[in-house]
């Protein structure tokens, strides 16, 4: 399988869109971060001194999606049209888990699919999070970021579940 950011001289480059057509993109990503009760409890009743933690991490995903061919070195810029973020809370009470799971759906016009912007809203989001609950709790794992979906393009769509 040939590498598509190594050229023939085996040197790194950005990948030549310039023939692909323009499509509607679309991806799904998400990721979750474990936290104490103490910082789930905190969250759900708004009473870190920092401020509102999701709406934060959510502007943050937002932000980092935007900035995503900034911070990975390969990725072109996109005008994306939309970035949407959706929270969900977990208890597992059996095995006193609290989490928080973020999802980032990225869309486009454009040339190359948005997977690493949805990829990178989430982690900068949950970044955020860790970021303003770490004086409350510093065993926070991040976990599970992954693609769930995308379409558009030419390799087609994806749908992990």
């Amino acid at each position: 399988m040939k590498l598509t950011h190594i050229n023939k001289d085996n040197n790194p480059v950005m990948v030549d869109v310039s023939l692909k057509d323009v499509s509607s993109r679309i991806a799904v990503a998400s990721g979750e971060i474990s936290i104490s009760k103490e910082a789930f409890d905190m969250i759900v009743n708004n009473s870190i001194k920092k401020g509102p933690v999701i709406d934060t991490a959510i502007i943050a995903a937002i932000m980092g999606s935007k900035k995503t061919s900034e911070l990975i070195p390969m990725c072109h810029p996109l005008p994306l049209s939309k970035v949407e973020c959706n929270v969900e809370y977990k208890i597992d009470k059996d095995s006193k888990i609290y989490s928080i799971v973020l999802s980032v759906t990225a869309k486009c016009e454009s040339k190359t699919g948005v997977e690493m912007e949805a990829l990178s809203g989430v982690s900068i989001g949950l970044l955020t999070i860790y970021d303003m609950l770490k004086a409350v709790d510093k065993s926070m794992v991040i976990s599970n970021i992954q693609l769930i979906s995308k379409s558009g393009g030419k390799s087609g769509d994806y749908q992990r579940y």
